[in-house]
């Protein structure tokens, strides 16, 4: 498994992590997920550290922070062996206290962060959503105190726009405090908007992307087709109003090209559209899921392999879409072009 620095920092994380989201599986949204218990995660932790997947990631917020604990006893006697990742700041109740990343929410969401994974140190910890109410600075002293406290070893954001990463790492330069070294994005072949800012922001600020729902929310597996209605058993059915929307013609545009480099490669949609996500700049890692054996192992085939160029092209081709105001005109006109190339032609993740 190839390993790569997580943005500018020190830390290595291999290319492909386990997403803990089926962990759980409480509630509505998480429990249309999927429904692990700590037997089975246990089983699906040694296969991703058979394969040299050691970055798991979770979240408070998965099935009312049950996901953290499945996790914690399912790495439990061999935590020098992983690499810990999970977010706070979404709602866990109803309380003025029980969401956003002020000073009292962040040190008691990690305190019970690492009670739930029965550890005392969390190697990378993340911000799931921009608190608008909290003032930066606030954020950045809070973490930067539980960095130093040992409690933390590094830290990110998750879901923020480029103004508001961009704010808090200025701040963070201007008073000395931990720099966010993750941004934790949405990025696939039916959702590239990840590549108009942020993408570039991350190249000039060292910030590495670690990519959720690589396969647009469930929609590139293969299974949801031009002219059929949604598998009975897809998740879909329950989920699709949480995640980001994506237009049935490019949905299809993209799974037409898949298909083709599937019959070309032998390699299943899956595992296409995952490879190629790990050619893209800033791309540190990508979180994989897995409700079973089967669907880990086969989202583990995208790597040890690589797409050719021509097939990058056309896949690149396939799931374009012209950027908004004021990106487009970039691409459009020379004269914009050469002074703001696009970051993802004629370069490769690395």
């Amino acid at each position: 498994m190839e390993t790569r620095r997580l943005g500018a920092s020190g830390l290595m994380v291999p290319v492909l992590s386990f997403g803990a989201g089926t962990f759980g599986g409480r509630g509505e949204l998480f429990g249309a997920w999927g429904t692990t218990d700590a037997v089975e995660a246990r089983r699906l932790v040694d296969i991703c550290l058979e394969a040299g997947v050691t970055m798991f990631d979770t979240a408070d917020v998965y099935s009312g922070g049950a996901s953290e604990e499945v996790l914690g006893a399912a790495v439990k006697g061999r935590r020098d062996q992983v690499i810990l990742s999970t977010k706070a700041g979404l709602p866990m109740g109803e309380g003025p206290g029980d969401a956003g990343t002020s000073r009292s929410r962040l040190i008691r969401a990690v305190d019970d962060a690492l009670r739930r994974l029965g550890t005392d140190y969390i190697d990378l910890f993340q911000l799931h959503a921009f608190d608008a109410g909290t003032p930066v600075q606030e954020v950045l002293s809070t973490l930067d105190d539980l960095v130093r406290e040992g409690k933390l070893r590094y830290t990110g954001v998750s879901n923020f726009s480029g103004w508001q990463l961009m704010k808090s790492l200025d701040l963070a330069d201007r008073h000395g405090y931990q720099r966010y070294v993750a941004h934790q994005v949405y990025y696939s072949l039916v959702g590239r908007d990840y590549e108009w800012e942020l993408m570039p922001l991350g190249l000039d600020q060292g910030v590495g992307a670690v990519v959720w729902s690589p396969l647009g929310w469930g929609r590139l597996t293969g299974k949801i087709r031009r002219g059929r209605p949604l598998p009975a058993g897809s998740r879909l059915h329950a989920t699709a109003d949480y995640g980001p929307p994506v237009a049935d013609g490019l949905l299809f545009q993209v799974v037409d090209v898949l298909d083709e480099i599937a019959e070309e490669t032998g390699r299943t949609l899956p595992q296409i559209a995952i490879n190629w996500l790990l050619r893209r700049p800033t791309v540190s890692s990508v979180i994989i899921g897995a409700r079973d054996e089967a669907q880990l192992r086969q989202n583990l085939g995208a790597v040890g392999w690589t797409l050719t160029a021509g097939q990058v092209a056309r896949l690149d081709a396939a799931s374009a879409k012209t950027a908004p105001y004021p990106y487009f005109p970039y691409e459009r006109q020379e004269g914009f072009a050469r002074l703001n190339p696009s970051p993802v032609m004629n370069r490769d993740a690395g």
